[in-house]
This record gives C-alpha cells, structure tokens and sequence, in this order.
C-alpha cells in the first residue's frame, strides 16, 4: 500500500473544456485517445481522457516537487458533501493503494463530481502504465471501472511535456 506517502482525495475538477481554464492549459498533443495539455499556472503537464460514458481520467504533475495526481470525475451521483471525508481504495493491477476523500463543492465542471489521489510514489505511474483498467472503491456502496487504454504513451508524451517545461 505504497500511495498513504502523500495520498490526498478532493473534490475538484479543471477541466480544459471551459473557457475560464483555457488560458491554464493549453494543448500539447494527443495519443491513443488521451490529450496532453501545458498546466501554464504550474508549468508542468496533465494528460487527461474522456470514456463512452463521460467520465474524465486527468493524470499529472502538482507545483510540489516528485508529487503526481490522478484524478477521475464522474456526472454519476457520489453523494459526497463539502468537508465529509472517506476512505477509498484503488485497485491498479495488482497494486492496493488506499486514501481518503475530502468532499468539496465549486471549482467543478458544471454536472461532474470526482477526486485527486495525489502521491510521491513514482511507482503509481508506472503501474498505471502497464494496466487496462483501475477499479475505484470509495467507501460508500459502489465501485466503478476506468479505462487505461493508451496510458503508456500518453504518461510518455506526457513526460515529455513535462521535460519540457521544467527546460523552459
């Protein structure tokens, strides 16, 4: 249970689709279904995806130094209230990482919900890599899938980004 190094939940979202973002990130490149945007504010880079069912997968670098995010959001219901916290688990592979969810309201893409795990272990992406899916378990009553297709080259056009941005 590698991730409880800096392991954080929240409820928030940016995603690039809104005008008031548009200036943060701005487009680098797209690979197998994932794009890669410029966080311009933090001067690294998010790879973000969107499956058949809209939910959006967003995976990136946070202005504190060797800390990653991943962050999944939902329009699905998830009944989280602004300060509640929980426990959740994500199953990635073979790998158990545990946390906890810290509900927060605003800030949200108008009809999605969802959280940030944030983490110091460099492992978490390379795990993410080699996965097809990541099963989520909050500790409320449901679980849900999401779909990695595609994360090995777009974490590797993401690096790159990031590369990038820390040469600039």
């Amino acid at each position: 249970m590698k991730f409880s190094t800096k392991i954080a939940i929240t409820l928030t979202a940016a995603f690039c689709a809104t005008s008031a973002l548009a200036e943060k990130f701005v487009g680098y490149g797209a690979i197998e279904g994932w794009n890669v945007y410029v966080d311009t504010e933090q001067k690294t880079c998010m790879i973000e995806t969107k499956d058949d069912f809209d939910n959006v997968v967003q995976m990136g670098m946070t202005k504190e130094p060797g800390v990653a995010y991943v962050g999944v959001f939902t329009k699905a219901e998830t009944k989280i209230r602004k300060g509640q916290k929980e426990a959740v688990a994500i199953l990635i592979g073979e790998n158990l990482y545990v946390g906890e969810v810290t509900g927060m309201r605003g800030n949200i893409t108008k009809g999605y919900s969802g959280g940030i795990v944030k983490t110091d272990d460099p492992e978490v992406f390379d795990n993410i890599a080699k996965a097809h899916t990541m099963t989520v378990f909050p500790e409320t009553s449901y679980s849900f899938f999401v779909d990695l297709t595609g994360t090995y080259k777009a974490i590797e056009l993401g690096r790159k980004c990031i590369a990038e941005q820390a040469g600039s």
